[in-house]
């Protein structure tokens, strides 16, 4: 791998090496920290989880070829070389800056409380029009996952697009410090980990520290619909620009019509007064709001309109995020990776575009601090007062959410199960031929068990 020589490792971590002289100067040829990746010549970070302690696989890491160990225990007397630091986990992140700084390439940051892989996927649809694009795959957005991520840049990439998520204070300049982004988004500000920031402000004041790292020369995009972000005033003497559905942003979008879940049309302006009509193959406002967030990105990087266009309108589908499954019966909006109020409401905003009866089957939330009863009870009301048919809560939260879709102003039907395997064993006589139904709750939920269960009872 680029500039990783076991002897650059070793002064980027700050470590004391234990091995031959010889093979300082040997290159590696992979990073990971499972030692069931390990291949011949990769480096091997042993960080313990909160049950195992890594170190212990390190003799397996050896015999399938590991050509050297990063340690934070003494390893001793050993044949093998190793590399003593402090902390793994900060190794991590300090191999993954010297090879990040290997690149002279566009990097893209992102973060917010909502949205952000949407977001991602978006711009690195648009954007891989134009360029061979590397992109933070699936959830690999923490201190574990952006390195790895960073990790498989190759020669032939001419950008990257790095999510970055935080849930405690301190965390953003610990990942930010590592993507040194050359533009960096911000989605919004929303409720998700209030748990952990105590107020929308505190997740504001986190969430812009990305900035903080971004390059000299560097672009600040954020969402000019949200209140706090739309605020900002000059970053290290870098005025943000802003994308939205008001005409006060310098990208925006105007002409939104809904197609239901087949999606939404629109038309996205340009600041240099140029425009086009497009159509977001994903349905919803927020997803707009993304289709915006590309055409800036791709305006900054060089991209024509109809370059932009094509990237909007290509982007691909992902299991788990706002996924329509249609099937003989029934036709199933996925969009069960995670949620949080804000992102809750959105979803519930997408499905009630739909045509026919409309069913939300809405998990746990987690992270929501001491409110958590309060908002869930909130997002139930929401869903009621929206038109949605019956609302099905799940798990010990949702007992909350479904009160609330009970006693809205306008009341729906509204069932509670405990548990996913309650509601599979009453799934027969809940759903109805035609219906459209939302999939949504926090990751921890394990809500794609309740995907498969909708996908077996359409082929009965």
């Amino acid at each position: 791998m680029k500039n990783l020589t076991l002897k650059n490792i070793t002064d980027a971590c700050q470590g004391i090496y234990h091995g031959s002289p010889d093979l300082l100067d040997r290159e590696v040829d992979g990073v990971t920290i499972d030692s069931r990746k390990v291949e011949p010549g990769y480096l091997f970070v042993a960080i313990d989880g909160t049950r195992v302690n890594a170190h212990k696989f390190i003799p397996d890491t050896v015999k399938a070829g590991a050509l050297c160990v990063v340690s934070h225990e003494d390893l001793g007397e050993t044949d093998h070389p190793y590399i003593l630091v402090e902390s793994t986990g900060q190794a991590l992140l300090d191999i993954a800056k010297l090879y990040r700084d290997s690149f002279n390439i566009k990097v893209v940051g992102i973060t917010g409380s909502v949205g952000k892989t949407s977001t991602k996927e978006m711009i690195a649809s648009v954007i891989a029009q134009k360029y061979n694009v590397h992109k933070t795959q699936g959830n690999f957005n923490n201190e574990w996952g952006l390195p790895l991520t960073i990790f498989g840049l190759k020669e032939d990439h001419q950008a990257a697009v790095l999510e970055m998520g935080v849930n405690h204070f301190g965390e953003m300049r610990r990942l930010s410090s590592v993507a040194s982004p050359d533009i960096c988004i911000i989605t919004n500000i929303g409720v998700a980990h209030l748990e952990f920031f105590k107020t929308r402000e505190g997740i504001y004041r986190e969430k812009i520290q990305m900035i903080q790292d971004m390059k000299n020369g560097g672009t600040i995009i954020l969402n000019g619909d949200d209140d706090l972000l739309s605020q900002t005033a000059p970053i290290k003497g870098v005025p943000p620009v802003f994308f939205g559905t008001d005409v006060s942003n310098q990208f925006y979008a105007d002409q939104i019509r809904p197609l239901g879940l087949r999606g939404t049309a629109c038309t996205i302006h340009l600041p240099n007064s140029t425009y086009f009509d497009c159509i977001v193959p994903q349905p919803g406002l927020h997803m707009v709001s993304n289709a915006l967030a590309g055409a800036a990105v791709g305006y900054t990087m060089g991209l024509t309109g109809q370059e932009i266009r094509a990237g909007i309108e290509g982007l691909p589908s992902m299991p788990g995020r706002n996924n329509i499954i249609k099937t003989d019966r029934l036709i199933i909006l996925d969009d069960c990776y995670n949620a949080n109020p804000v992102s809750m409401k959105a979803s519930i905003d997408v499905l009630n575009m739909a045509i026919g009866r409309k069913v939300a089957i809405l998990g746990d939330m987690g992270e929501l601090g001491n409110n958590e009863q309060e908002l869930h009870y909130e997002v139930g009301e929401y869903a009621a007062n929206q038109g949605i048919d019956l609302v099905c809560g799940i798990g010990p939260l949702s007992r909350s959410l479904a009160e609330g879709a009970k006693h809205a102003a306008s009341p729906a039907q509204s069932l509670w199960f405990e548990t996913n395997e309650d509601f599979i064993e009453a799934l027969g006589e809940l759903l109805r031929d035609g219906d459209n139904i939302l999939v949504k709750a926090s990751h921890s939920m394990r809500f794609p068990e309740i995907i498969d269960a909708l996908k077996a009872f359409s082929r009965i």
